[in-house]
């Protein structure tokens, strides 16, 4: 970064004799007053008085040592400076983030821990929550995104993916406000005799298994209506359109202004976490390590 002769001079300085700088600078007395003598010639300006008592700095001298620790001091900085960076960009994570797979509880568990959030980069990859949109981001975990950030008990997840429970998101009802039932404060059971409620299919929950198992077993007056495997704004929108109920998480409270979230009298609860590739990049083994330690 710079001359390393400067150094030397700079070391000749503080210790006051070429003896006790090369004492410092692990080479010769020899070596030392010839790189002073070259650095001296090199530049045309005298640094050292040389007398019988010892050496001093010129006046000349002394502005070149002053301005020279300086840019020692900023050459080091820079340096280090370029290897901090150097050092996150190779623990980049690229999350995806969609409306209804928001990073948030990721970000919550990061704002808390200094020592996680200041050993990566983050940079966030939207995608789309319709079906086709959200196999093809699933597709590129691992490539393009390392992972997204959503409910996680996917039995097909589970065998496919690297699953990590960042926490439990409440089960919620949300309910058209064109239905009655929005002026509630809460539901039970018993309000939904006769309601048509949209469940996400049989076989992709093991949560909504549980809670479709009640509701065949204790509430048949409820009509479930099947929707995909994956929940889209359409689902909410359907919702709405049909005056319905559906099962819905904390999380998307606000996602539709014409649902209603409401607390529902049941104790389920969706495990929601990281979702990432089987192999994950190294960045993302080291992430997943320092989440769980």
């Amino acid at each position: 970064m710079y001359d390393p002769r400067i150094e030397t001079m700079v070391t000749v300085a503080d210790e006051g004799s070429f003896n006790k700088a090369s004492a410092e600078l692990g080479i010769t007395p020899v070596s030392v007053m010839n790189q002073i003598n070259s650095l001296e010639e090199h530049i045309g300006i005298k640094l050292f008085q040389r007398t019988t008592q010892g050496i001093s700095l010129t006046k000349a001298g002394r502005s070149f040592y002053e301005d020279a620790v300086r840019i020692i001091a900023e050459s080091n900085e820079a340096i280090a400076k370029a290897r901090r960076i150097q050092k996150k960009e190779a623990h980049v994570i690229k999350i995806g983030t969609s409306m209804l797979r928001p990073c948030q509880p990721l970000m919550r568990i990061l704002s808390s821990n200094e020592e996680i959030s200041s050993a990566f980069q983050f940079r966030i990859i939207p995608f789309d929550d319709n079906p086709a949109a959200m196999e093809k981001m699933l597709e590129s975990l691992g490539k393009k995104i390392d992972c997204i950030v959503g409910p996680c008990d996917s039995v097909r997840w589970q065998k496919k993916y690297t699953i990590f429970r960042l926490e439990d998101q409440k089960c919620c009802c949300a309910v058209s406000r064109k239905n009655p039932l929005s002026d509630k404060e809460s539901l039970s059971w018993n309000d939904l005799d006769g309601q048509k409620f949209l469940m996400v299919k049989r076989g992709e929950s093991p949560v909504l298994d549980s809670i479709r198992d009640e509701i065949e077993q204790h509430h048949p007056t409820i009509r479930i209506i099947d929707i995909p495997a994956f929940y889209d704004t359409d689902v909410f929108n359907s919702c709405d359109e049909q005056g319905a109920i559906m099962e819905t998480l904390a999380i998307w409270n606000e996602v539709h202004p014409s649902l209603k979230t409401l607390d529902m009298d049941w104790d389920y609860t969706m495990p929601y976490g990281l979702i990432a590739a089987k192999s994950p990049s190294q960045a993302m083994q080291k992430l997943l390590l320092c989440l769980r330690t």
